[in-house]
C-alpha cells in the first residue's frame, strides 16, 4: 500500500485570519474545498492542511477540541534550504506567530519552529541525509 495524499485536519477559531496567515507565508488555497467553515492550505501536490472551525472540527470526532494551553501534535515540514526554513519562520512571526524555540543546527539537519496564530506547533526543517554521521 502506498499513500497518495495527506490531509492534516486542525481546529481553528477564525477561518479568515487563518487563511490570511498562511497565504501571507506564500502558501496557496484549494478554493474548491474551502468555505466559511474550512480552508484547505496546499503545502505541495501531495500534502494539504485542512483548517476547520472548532465547531466543524468537532463534527468529525466525539472528543473535545484541545484547550489552547495543550499540544496534541507538532507538524514538521521539510524545505529545500536553511534559508527557506528561516524565511518561512520569520514570515510566520511577522504575521502573528510566536517563535517556538531557537533554531537548531545538527549538521545534517537544520530546524526552526513557530506556534501559529491558532497555537499549532510547526517544526520547519532542512535535512541532508547524506550528511548523517555514521
Amino acid at each position: 500500500m502506498k499513500i497518495n495524499q495527506i490531509y492534516v485536519n486542525l481546529p481553528v477559531k477564525n477561518i479568515q485570519e487563518t487563511k490570511a496567515f498562511w497565504t501571507n507565508l506564500g502558501f496557496s488555497v484549494n478554493e474548491q474545498i474551502s468555505d466559511e467553515r474550512a480552508v484547505c492550505i496546499i503545502m505541495n501536490d501531495k500534502i494539504s492542511i485542512m483548517f476547520l472551525t472548532e465547531e466543524f472540527f468537532e463534527t468529525f470526532s466525539e472528543r473535545p477540541v484541545p484547550k489552547g494551553d495543550t499540544t496534541q501534535v507538532l507538524v514538521a515540514i521539510g524545505l529545500d534550504s536553511r534559508e527557506e526554513v528561516d524565511q518561512v519562520v520569520n514570515a510566520a512571526v511577522a504575521n502573528g506567530a510566536t517563535q517556538h524555540e531557537e533554531p537548531q543546527d545538527h549538521g545534517w539537519m537544520y530546524q526552526n519552529s513557530f506556534w501559529d496564530i491558532n497555537g499549532h506547533g510547526w517544526n520547519v526543517i532542512f535535512a541532508d541525509p547524506s550528511q548523517i554521521p555514521s
